[in-house]
């Protein structure tokens, strides 16, 4: 069956394969998903200060190949197509986007780029297009984990947010549209998710000192 990670996309970038060794040009297109959140009103304005850390993930996902699985146990990728940078870096910027833009937050850094009262720790574990006979779906699934900073921290809470979304066509276009639109679903899930948990944490009460002390 000729699917769609079997189609030559339209180039964007030509990158000269072998060129030092005289060998044929090799068109390889570069793709970067569109990513926007909206803020949800109902999500608490915070005082805190927010670390993110890269996504870890396997090592096909790890990567700028673009993942696709044309059957359950079977992992290809498409043919002529790049992402931007590896998926868990575009994840990373993304999220840290996304709570740039809900405008919710008092600061959000990278990891490196400062530290913050919660830290936020992911793993990868879909970034894929998935075929079901015919119908391709994208699937965005990552595992996160809110962390309190300092003395008294620890886990806040952990959770597991999933986003399936069917593209437009099964070119690779629609495809990576297809991406955007997932990632937007699970960071705003996340987005919203950190902030409650984090406020509930910060106002939890602290536990009686024993006597004596």
């Amino acid at each position: 069956m000729n699917r769609a990670f079997r189609l030559a996309p339209v180039a964007a970038l030509v990158l000269l394969a072998g060129c030092a060794l005289g060998g044929p040009k090799t068109e390889v297109s570069i793709y970067a998903p569109q990513v926007r959140i909206e803020a949800d009103p109902a999500w608490p304005a915070v005082d805190w200060r927010l670390t993110l850390g890269t996504p870890d993930a396997n090592a096909l996902l790890d990567s700028q190949r673009i993942a696709v699985r044309p059957s359950r146990d079977r992992l290809q990728t498409y043919k002529g197509a790049r992402w931007v940078d590896t998926a868990p870096e575009m994840v990373q910027l993304a999220l840290t986007e996304a709570f740039e833009d809900s405008g919710k937050i008092a600061s959000v850094s990278r990891w490196g780029g400062g530290r913050g009262d919660f830290a936020l720790y992911s793993d990868l574990r879909a970034f894929e297009t998935v075929y079901e006979g015919d119908a391709p779906k994208v699937v965005v699934e990552i595992q996160a984990r809110l962390v309190k900073s300092g003395q008294g921290g620890g886990l806040v809470g952990a959770r597991r947010f999933r986003a399936e979304v069917a593209p437009a066509g099964v070119e690779i276009e629609a495809v990576v549209a297809a991406f955007g639109e997932a990632m937007a679903q699970v960071n705003a899930q996340i987005v919203g998710w950190t902030l409650v948990e984090g406020e509930r944490a910060l106002s939890a009460p602290k536990p009686d000192a024993p006597a004596g002390k």
